[in-house]
């Protein structure tokens, strides 16, 4: 259990840091997320909107308890980025531009793995195998 509980911890808190340092310049409406905004073919003013959403998400992925809050979370979170993903690659845009997307996905889906694991073990109703 302690090695799932760490290994949950080190995957969520690299989720929640790529989140977080995604959506500072979308809140803050940074010439550099503008750009990249108006570049994938989508409006200014979902930039806030998104970088607002990717925050809230951060917050329940690292509060105590709330699992289904927590499940609602990573499904934004994994929403957000295959949108990022798609958008970079329907533009053409070189695997630099939409790498970050793909390693987003890659620690959601190893947060959210282990979040289920450690869920299960807490609770006892269903064991995950090893």
């Amino acid at each position: 259990m302690r090695s799932t509980k760490i290994l949950y911890w080190t995957f969520t808190g690299l989720l929640a840091g790529l989140m977080l340092a995604a959506s500072v310049p979308d809140v803050l409406q940074i010439p550099g997320a503008v750009a990249i905004i108006m570049h994938l073919g989508y409006p200014v003013y979902l930039l806030p909107f998104l970088g607002a959403a990717k925050i809230f998400g951060v917050v329940a992925l690292v509060t105590p308890r709330f699992a289904r809050i927590k499940e609602w979370a990573y499904a934004g979170i994994v929403f957000d980025l295959v949108g990022a993903l798609y958008s970079h690659a329907s533009v053409g845009d070189a695997p630099s531009q939409w790498m970050p997307a793909f390693i987003g996905l890659a620690l959601a889906a190893g947060s959210y793995f282990f979040f289920r694991r450690r869920f299960a073990q807490l609770v006892g109703v269903y064991q995950v195998p090893a």
